[in-house]
C-alpha cells in the first residue's frame, strides 16, 4: 500500500501473562487462585489476560521442569468463564503441538463461549533444533511426553500452513486443503467464530527472514522480546523496521498491525521508573505491553500492577502508516 505517512493516536494497552505455579503450590488451591487473580484484572481494566503453551515449566520462569503448570487451552477457557471483558489468549501456541484443524476448533470454541474476546497467538516453538549445552532431554516437554518436535524450519512451514488453515475454517470454507504438512478432507467449522472476519491472529517470535515476513503477510499482531538476561531481548527499534519493510513488500499497512511486546515488571522498581519504561516502549513504536513479574503471581502483585493501568492508558502510542 503506498501513500503518505499518517499516524493515529492511540493509549497503551497493558496484558499480563500467567506462567505457572511455584513449587509445592497445591493442586486444590490453583482454580480458586486463578479466578481471583482473572477476575481483579478483569474489573481493574487489565486489557488482556495470556496463558503459555508449554506442558513442563520452562528456564526463563526460574522454576524448575516439575513446578505445576496447567494446560494452556483448558486454563484459557476456564479464565474465559471468570471474566467479562478481558480479551485472552494463548502466548503463544507452539505450531506442532497440536493438529491445525483441532487447534482452530479450540480456538473458535473460547471464541463463542467468551463472547468473542479471544486471540490465536501462534508461533514456530522453541527458537532451536537441538537442546542447548546442559538441558536434559528429560525435562523439555516435546521430549519428556514424547511429542514430535520437527526441526526449525519444518515448524515454520506448518507454522504457515496452519495460519493458511485457521483462514480458510474462519472463512466458512469447507472444501479441501492440501498442504505440504496437512490435508484436510473438509475443515468444517460449525459453529464459526463470533469475531468478524476471524479473530485476531497473533503471530509470535521475532525472527527476521520468516517470522515477521509471516506477520505482515497474515498477522494482526506481532509479538517481541523485552526479556534482559534471558536471551530474549530484542533490538526493537530495528525488529520493528524490519516489519515496515516486509509490510512494505507485502502491501500492507503497517499500521494496520499491533506491535506487542511480552516484558518483565520489576515490582522492586518504584512506580515512576516502570511507568517511565513503558513509556520508553510505546516511544519505540510499541502498542500493547504484556507484563509478567519474575516470580509466579499473586494477589499483592497483581495489586500493585491493576494500580498502574490508569496511567497506562495515558500513554500514546504513535502508530506510523506505510510509506
Amino acid at each position: 500500500m503506498q501513500g503518505t505517512d499518517r499516524t493515529t493516536m492511540t493509549s497503551m494497552k497493558l496484558g499480563i501473562s500467567m506462567g505457572g505455579f511455584p513449587v509445592g503450590t497445591e493442586a486444590r488451591s490453583m482454580g480458586p487462585l486463578l479466578s481471583r487473580l482473572a477476575r481483579h484484572a478483569d474489573e481493574a481494566g487489565v486489557d488482556s489476560l495470556w496463558t503459555m503453551d508449554h506442558f513442563f515449566q520452562i528456564p526463563i520462569t526460574g522454576q524448575p521442569p516439575e513446578a505445576p503448570l496447567l494446560e494452556a487451552y483448558a486454563m484459557l477457557a476456564f479464565l474465559a468463564a471468570e471474566t467479562k471483558r478481558i480479551t485472552l489468549g494463548t502466548l503463544a501456541t507452539c505450531v506442532v503441538y497440536r493438529h491445525p484443524g483441532v487447534l482452530v476448533k479450540a480456538v473458535t470454541s473460547i471464541d463463542v463461549l467468551s463472547g468473542g474476546r479471544v486471540i490465536f497467538g501462534v508461533g514456530a516453538g522453541a527458537p532451536f533444533n537441538e537442546l542447548p549445552p546442559g538441558r536434559s532431554p528429560r525435562d523439555f516437554e516435546a521430549y519428556g511426553l514424547g511429542i514430535p518436535f520437527p526441526p526449525l524450519a519444518e515448524r515454520f512451514q506448518r507454522l504457515e500452513e496452519t495460519v493458511q488453515i485457521a483462514l480458510q475454517m474462519w472463512r466458512g470454507d469447507e472444501t479441501p486443503y492440501g498442504g505440504t504438512h496437512y490435508q484436510l478432507l473438509r475443515p468444517l467449522n460449525s459453529p464459526n467464530a463470533l469475531q468478524r472476519p476471524h479473530p485476531p491472529i497473533l503471530i509470535a517470535g521475532s525472527g527476521e527472514r520468516k517470522t515477521l515476513r509471516l506477520v505482515a503477510r497474515h498477522g494482526d499482531l506481532c509479538n517481541l522480546f523485552d526479556l534482559p538476561g534471558t536471551g530474549f531481548a530484542d533490538d526493537l527499534k530495528h525488529k520493528l523496521a524490519v516489519l515496515r519493510s516486509h509490510c512494505d513488500d507485502a502491501g500492507r499497512d503497517y499500521a494496520a498491525i499491533e506491535k506487542t511486546v511480552s516484558t518483565f515488571i520489576d515490582l522492586a522498581d518504584d512506580r515512576t521508573r516502570v511507568l517511565d519504561h513503558l513509556a520508553e516502549l510505546a516511544g519505540l513504536g510499541i502498542d500493547h505491553a504484556m507484563v509478567s513479574p519474575r516470580r509466579p503471581w499473586d494477589l499483592a502483585t497483581l495489586d500493585r500492577v491493576a494500580a498502574l493501568v490508569p496511567d497506562v492508558h495515558a500513554i500514546p502510542t504513535s502508530r506510523p502508516g506505510s510509506r
